[in-house]
């Protein structure tokens, strides 16, 4: 692990591999709970979202809650993926372009869901096959049957296993993220940056080796490292 500040710039400029996390990192929202303000039913859905990015109770049973909740269904989906205004976190879009300039790979490592988070994807240039989210599943006639339990990022610890599966393939693998889900990548990454920019999470700020609340930090060390 990590032990100072230098060091993580240090490894932070000799990144191959980037992921983010998205709800509250990579875009401003929760992507759940604009989907359940979206149905009507948000201020139920937020609750269990802070128990869940607190780290106070396992992932899964948060992830299980929120959707008995909203009980989405594919016209839903669609309808928000159509209506509602992608927000990127201030600089985000800037980062990844810089990136992907320096020919660093970058993933999207979510506890959410492919559905929500491809658009975002598309408008950045990252390949779908670099995301690693959750599925929802449907009945035939189009309502809501659950999500595939088969996706790590479905449950704790599920960062942590995809984070093991890059760094297979990768000399420095970094993962920035707001949550506790996210900081259990660190290791096998080899930093962990917590980003604060969005959702201060005090778990994630304690523990974090680098802790940062604006993007352009980590774009100016880029620059100044070229």
């Amino acid at each position: 692990m990590t032990s100072s500040i230098e060091q993580c710039k240090q490894i932070w400029c000799n990144a191959d591999t980037v992921c983010f996390d998205v709800d509250s990192t990579l875009i401003k929202d929760e992507g759940l709970d604009e989907l359940a303000e979206f149905c009507g039913v948000g201020k139920q859905v937020k609750e269990w979202t802070n128990k869940a990015m607190g780290g106070s109770m396992r992932f899964r049973t948060a992830l299980e809650k929120r959707l008995e909740i909203i009980q989405p269904t594919i016209d839903q989906i669609t309808q928000f993926r159509e209506t509602q205004a992608i927000r990127f976190s201030d600089g985000l879009e800037e980062l990844v372009e810089l990136l992907h300039e320096r020919g660093t790979k970058v993933y999207l490592v979510s506890g959410g869901f492919r559905s929500l988070i491809e658009p975002a994807a598309k408008l950045l240039d990252i390949p779908f096959n670099n995301i690693y989210a959750n599925r929802l599943k449907f009945f035939y006639n189009g309502d809501y049957a659950g999500f595939d339990v088969r996706e790590p990022t479905s449950d704790s610890g599920g960062k942590k296993l995809v984070a093991e599966k890059l760094k297979q393939t990768c000399e420095n693998l970094v993962f920035i993220g707001d949550g506790a889900t996210d900081l259990e990548a660190y290791p096998p990454a080899d930093l962990f940056i917590g980003y604060g920019g969005n959702v201060v999470r005090e778990t994630v700020k304690q523990k974090a080796p680098w802790y940062i609340t604006d993007f352009q930090d980590l774009i100016q060390i880029l620059q100044d490292s070229s």
